[in-house]
């Protein structure tokens, strides 16, 4: 499976797995299906929403290491 960095496109990281849509959820992003919200890279996302990037990829690439 392919890692994820701040840089990767959301959309492109809910296409790999739909499971990690709970972590956009819980950040506060929750038109997850929006065109503008699949185009943003995860380091944009976090700006927007106030979260820590470096944390959040971590979160994500633990949770597909895990699968």
């Amino acid at each position: 499976m392919t890692e994820i960095t701040k840089d990767t496109i959301i959309g492109d990281i809910l296409d790999m797995d739909e499971s990690t849509a709970p972590f956009f959820f819980e950040m506060g992003m929750h038109c997850l299906g929006c065109p503008s919200a699949r185009g943003e890279s995860l380091a944009e996302a976090c700006a927007v929403h106030g979260v820590d990037a470096e944390a959040m990829v971590k979160k994500i690439n633990e949770h597909l290491a895990g699968k």
